[in-house]
């Protein structure tokens, strides 16, 4: 007698696809069927990696020693180098042995999680999030509890605000600044309250950095355990050589924070995965100790695509886009748009709106229900220049018909 068990776990189940990954794959697919699609879903640098980091992982390729396992928690000298990277770019003085060296990003962000979290244990999330974040909680037994802010504070969050969802279940607060994906920026000010909240009730902060080379204007980048350095023994920062230095599909991350939570992340990743390819870790190395002029010249672009994009949109009638302050991303409100009539259909939701728009307009964009928020696009503006005018102006035909 067989016993009928669902043939996936539960836990599994739950996890939802990565909503721009998705729109990224649909929009390549439907340019490689001969449509000419214009993509604004992934967050990814549209520039190559700098010459001299691939030339170093060329070289590593002859390396014998890279031709064999490494430690787990990453090579030695690329977690030096992150340490003086760290004090160098932000003024956070830290051992190479508060160093772990991940699969990317995403790998950081699971772990710092799974490392701190209990079942049960809530998870202050700023709202809206990336899409990751919930579901690395989720996945850790942990419970994400939105914190949500629009577009009348430029999508930041308040002390009062944590204060009123924080229980006594709460053991984390998420901080991410510059944020994706609404490329919020907290002012030092701002930073240091929330901090001090954080540090008043006992809170874990795990803070998402990989945005700080990316900021605007006058907007300028905090690491909160400079700012508020009492926080630092339970403080874990996440970072990676993704967005910084254009190299997304090179998967080199980490995570920093006290000893301990550190060595159970590298358990964690002994297990997982091992080391992360030499050859990658090498170019890392290249990266993290090079000077920041290719980073200088890539921050132009997005700063001047920035201000190309928010002046668009928000020359269509029935959208609000606040103006980012770093990232690469806009987060326009298009919730004055939802039930119009669009070309015979009355998109009642941003997900109908955003399958309108890639059907007739043959653009693609996220919809806000993927960061938490209906009734917003997060549009990346890390594409050429040309493709943006073209693929904002085509958006900017069609909701023009909104009646």
């Amino acid at each position: 007698m067989s016993i009928d068990r669902p043939r996936i776990s539960k836990r599994i189940a739950a996890i939802s696809e990565s909503a721009t990954l998705a729109v990224d794959a649909k929009a390549k697919a439907l340019k490689a069927a001969g449509r000419p699609v214009i993509g604004f879903g992934a967050g990814e640098p549209d520039f190559p990696t700098p010459g001299y980091i691939v030339e170093a992982a060329v070289a590593a390729c002859s390396v014998p020693r890279f031709h064999k396992y490494t430690p787990a928690g990453g090579l030695p000298e690329l977690r030096a180098a992150i340490a003086e990277k760290t004090e160098r770019d932000s003024g956070y003085k830290v051992e190479a042995s508060q160093v772990l060296v991940t699969n990317g990003g995403k790998q950081a962000v699971y772990e710092a999680f799974a490392a701190l979290l209990d079942p049960g244990d809530e998870v202050l999330v700023p709202t809206p999030y990336w899409t990751t974040y919930p579901e690395s909680i989720k996945l850790a037994g942990g419970v994400p509890v939105d914190v949500v802010a629009d577009e009348t504070t430029g999508y930041k969050v308040s002390v009062d605000q944590l204060e009123a969802a924080r229980t006594d279940r709460t053991k984390v607060l998420l901080f991410v600044s510059p944020s994706n994906p609404t490329g919020a920026v907290y002012s030092r000010a701002e930073i240091e309250a929330i901090g001090r909240w954080a540090d008043e009730h006992g809170l874990w902060v795990v803070t998402d950095e990989i945005y700080e080379h990316l900021v605007y204007g006058d907007a300028e980048f905090h690491s909160m355990p400079v700012v508020v350095p009492e926080l630092a023994d339970r403080t874990v920062v996440l970072n990676g050589v993704a967005k910084t230095y254009a190299m997304t599909g090179w998967r080199v991350g980490w995570l920093i924070g006290p000893a301990d939570v550190v060595k159970a992340a590298a358990n964690l990743q002994s297990h997982a995965t091992s080391n992360v390819a030499n050859v990658s870790q090498a170019a890392a190395i290249a990266a993290v100790t090079g000077d920041l002029s290719a980073v200088a010249e890539m921050r132009t672009s997005f700063d001047r695509r920035r201000r190309t994009i928010v002046r668009m949109l928000n020359e269509i009638p029935g959208v609000v886009c606040p103006e980012p302050e770093g990232a690469f991303y806009a987060y326009p409100s298009v919730k004055e748009l939802l039930g119009k009539e669009i070309r015979g259909k009355r998109p009642e939701t941003s997900v109908e709106l955003a399958a309108l728009i890639l059907e007739e307009a043959e653009v693609a964009l996220v919809p806000g229900e993927a960061f938490g928020t209906p009734g917003y696009f997060r549009l990346s503006y890390a594409l050429g220049d040309d493709d943006l005018v073209e693929g904002v102006s085509r958006v900017a035909k069609l909701l023009s018909e909104a009646g």
